[in-house]
């Protein structure tokens, strides 16, 4: 029996067994197929950009590992993109950093970044089919040397960074407006300190007053959308964080924008899930940036646990999907830099599967009931439904490797290209 053969078997044994419980695969494959994801571009390099910064000054952020091979220009990591994209199933877009502009060998300040400086990656995405999304790059740069940006007490530097973050909300609604599609730019900042700080209000004042300049000039909502992003700490600001997530939740609400929820920027006993349908009813919409923290914020390649098991889950549920955007946000350099892309992705996409196959209805019906047990029982005994002969069959119509056989064309492509680089 050839695999294809095995694979359209085994899915029409688990589309009856899901039937019994009342879920038509179908009908979850189809819903699946419409939610798009964003693959965070800085995946291929370390978060390096194309400015030619060697570190992450004043991010607060490192990427561990130091495997051979990363992406040193946009051709190459455009490459590397392309071969990830192809073991992929369902939609995708690709999230820039603004140090991933392309000036042809002219440096160009980041207040002066434009559209143009993004053209080849407008048009590599158009012939894809895919969409783009943004973020301007508050860090690695000598005017964040000492971590702080929109807060700083210097009104010229504070400038600087207020005309960046506009210049890429103009960027974004460009890429948007070629794609067809609104492109995500979300603003995130490092600001903070190591220490406990003299005064809380004042940098949080400044923050605000800046953040409301970067979005003071109007901008087509079909174009692009504007989201903020909170963090619990960083290297060097342990002590204080001046973006935290209660000031981004009221930033948020009373400016009308998405709010970003990153799965790292948390407490690491905290829910992100249960967050989604607390927020929803009072925002516009969310953006989930996934990546896996371990102890702290190391944006790990998810992995297909508990947690992004239940974020999903909230995710799918009923009429939130489309007010719901989704981003990968890991840098992993101890492994393969295109398989740390393909299995996060490809996570994200099964635990999305997992949730649109739950059999919600059942289950709903039992708690309206007042049937603690049968809720209980029947949601233990839905987790050995056979989802994977669902996702195999997915992959197999997307025209991509099912199960680990993607492995072997992601070391193919290592050896062959990826091993050939200098530097």
């Amino acid at each position: 029996m050839n695999e294809e053969t095995r694979i359209e078997k085994a899915y029409a044994l688990a589309r009856e067994h899901y039937a019994e419980w009342g879920v038509d695969t179908e009908a979850a494959l189809s819903a699946l197929d419409a939610i798009p994801v964003s693959l965070p571009c800085w995946q291929g390099d370390d978060v390096r950009g194309f400015e030619g910064a060697a570190d992450l000054s004043g991010s607060g952020l490192a990427v561990p590992g130091a495997r051979p091979g990363r992406a040193r220009h946009g051709d190459e990591l455009r490459a590397d993109l392309d071969r990830a994209l192809s073991l992929l199933p369902g939609p995708h877009r690709v999230n820039l950093h603004a140090i991933y502009a392309e000036t042809g060998g002219t440096p160009v300040e980041r207040d002066a970044l434009e559209p143009e400086h993004f053209s080849r990656w407008r048009d590599w995405a158009g012939d894809r089919g895919l969409g783009l999304d943004m973020n301007p790059t508050f860090f690695a740069h000598p005017r964040a040397a000492d971590g702080l940006t929109l807060t700083h007490p210097d009104p010229g530097i504070r400038e600087f960074w207020i005309a960046h973050g506009a210049a890429c909300r103009r960027i974004g609604a460009s890429l948007g407006r070629a794609a067809g599609s609104a492109c995500v730019t979300n603003v995130w900042i490092p600001d903070g300190f190591r220490d406990e700080p003299a005064d809380r209000g004042a940098p949080r004042d400044r923050l605000r007053e800046s953040l409301d300049a970067v979005f003071a000039e109007p901008l087509e909502p079909a174009e692009n959308l504007d989201s903020v992003e909170s963090k619990l700490f960083g290297l060097g600001t342990e002590g204080y964080v001046a973006g935290s997530y209660d000031f981004y939740v009221a930033y948020a609400l009373s400016r009308r924008k998405l709010l970003c929820l990153d799965t790292g920027h948390f407490h690491p006993t905290e829910s992100v899930a249960d967050k989604i349908s607390a927020l929803l009813p009072f925002l516009p919409g969310l953006l989930l940036h996934v990546s896996r923290g371990v102890r702290w914020d190391s944006d790990h390649v998810p992995a297909l646990d508990d947690a992004l098991l239940s974020l999903a889950r909230e995710v799918a549920a009923g009429d939130r999907r489309s007010r719901i955007r989704l981003a990968l946000d890991h840098f992993e350099a101890g492994i393969n830099r295109v398989a740390a892309w393909v299995a996060g992705a490809r996570n994200l996409r099964k635990a999305l599967l997992a949730a649109l196959l739950r059999p919600g209805d059942l289950l709903r019906a039992r708690e309206a009931a007042g049937d603690a047990t049968g809720l209980f029982v029947l949601g233990e005994e839905a987790k050995d439904l056979p989802r994977g002969a669902v996702w195999d069959r997915y992959c197999l119509v997307s025209g991509v490797p099912p199960g680990r056989d993607w492995i072997e064309a992601v070391e193919a492509y290592e050896r062959d290209v990826i091993a050939r680089r200098e530097g």
